[in-house]
């Protein structure tokens, strides 16, 4: 249940979740299955906007970039970031995440330590496998005051998001070439409990153009790549937030993240370049790195099985 947005001039966030296997991209489920798949459509767990899917599964991810802070001065923050996610029923998935946060400014001073912990909740609300569309949705909370003082804010953050993935299988034969195409996006609002001084409310939003090598070769034409590149799908990721109150009212931030994702029956692999869309975001390159494991593929029996 991943989200972005931007706390403070200083820090970047991100959250962590949901994926998917290469291996059913063969099934061509009539419904919506574990994971991010829908139809023969599955959507990976991209690094910075949250698929649509729910699943059993956990998230390790690395990132790096350079950020200004709120006097102008370039920061280096590298964030080391888990998420676990628990299937209570085949549609609702609960999840706990949080980063660990090293953060150098040119001068010499440095802070690190945990961020606040973040809980949610995503409930898959539709699946048409024929259209390849899934819609969710989800409450993230970021609890104050769990994280180290130096690192993490006081106060709560709250935030309601719609998900959704589309995928272009549903094209004529004639632009076969296109069906592997995908889309995938999320929106809603990040509710603090503090002044709009200390922590103004946002309007976070992304989407993801993705290509699936898996889906050309299995719903297309075979045209007999080998491994690593028939697993591949090329992204890009546009994660983005929008400051709603405050003294930065309608300034927005985000990234540009190309990127690949390789797939597996029991997880994914991930890079992704971080490219500031603005001054105010930076002007330094960044780089997030992930390792993603299905347990609900490689333990459905037991550790992947819904609760209920």
């Amino acid at each position: 249940m991943r989200t972005f947005r931007k706390r403070r001039p200083a820090r970047l966030r991100t959250a962590f979740c949901s994926a998917v296997g290469a291996a059913a991209c063969l099934a061509g489920s009539p419904a919506a299955q574990a994971h991010a798949v829908v139809g023969d459509r599955v959507f990976p767990a991209t690094m910075a906007v949250d698929d649509p899917g729910v699943g059993d599964e956990f998230n390790l991810q690395f990132g790096h970039i350079k950020t200004p802070d709120s006097n102008g001065d370039d920061i280096n923050v590298n964030t080391v970031s888990y998420e676990w996610d628990k299937l209570i029923t085949k549609n609702l998935a609960f999840s706990v995440a949080s980063n660990y946060v090293s953060q150098n400014v040119p001068d010499g001073g440095s802070a690190k330590g945990w961020d606040n912990v973040t809980v949610g909740a995503k409930y898959l609300v539709y699946a048409n496998a024929r259209h390849e569309f899934m819609a969710s949705v989800g409450l993230l909370a970021a609890l104050g005051g769990t994280g180290a003082k130096s690192i993490a804010n006081s106060f709560s953050t709250f935030t309601p998001t719609v998900y959704f993935g589309k995928g272009f299988g549903d094209l004529p034969a004639s632009l076969g070439l296109l069906r592997p195409f995908a889309i995938t996006g999320t929106i809603g609002p990040n509710l603090t409990t503090a002044s709009s001084d200390q922590g103004p409310n946002s309007l976070g939003w992304g989407l993801t153009l993705q290509y699936s090598i898996p889906y050309l070769q299995t719903q297309v034409k075979d045209l007999g790549l080998p491994q690593p590149f028939a697993n591949l799908i090329p992204v890009v990721e546009f994660p983005m937030s929008t400051c709603t109150a405050g003294a930065c009212a309608g300034q927005t931030t985000g990234t540009i993240n190309p990127g690949v994702i390789w797939l597996d029956r029991y997880g994914q692999f991930g890079i992704e370049a971080q490219i500031p869309v603005n001054s105010r975001t930076g002007t330094h390159t960044g780089i997030l790195v992930q390792a993603h494991i299905y347990f609900d593929d490689i333990f459905p029996n037991s550790l992947g099985k819904p609760l209920f």
